[in-house]
């Protein structure tokens, strides 16, 4: 099989971590594999991307966003 036949795999520029302990609790944000800031909900999500000049349309495509340790609805502590 060719490089070009090949699947393409994408690494997404925005990843959300695991939840973390704090009051409130909060997700660091990496991008571009740096971690950037702390989010407590996916509005702060979209502030950070659009800040960095990036452009989220949807939360839920893998190759925007990797979410880590629980989904987009994961901001709390259990």
């Amino acid at each position: 099989m060719t490089e070009s036949a090949s699947p393409r795999v994408s690494t997404p520029r925005i990843t959300v971590l695991n939840l973390q302990p704090g009051d409130p609790p909060f997700r660091l944000v990496e991008i571009d594999g740096e971690v950037v800031a702390e989010a407590t909900s996916m509005t702060d999500v979209l502030a950070i991307a659009a800040l960095a000049g990036i452009r989220v349309h949807d939360l839920d495509d893998p190759e925007v966003v990797r979410w880590v340790g629980g989904g987009k609805f994961h901001w709390r502590l259990r």
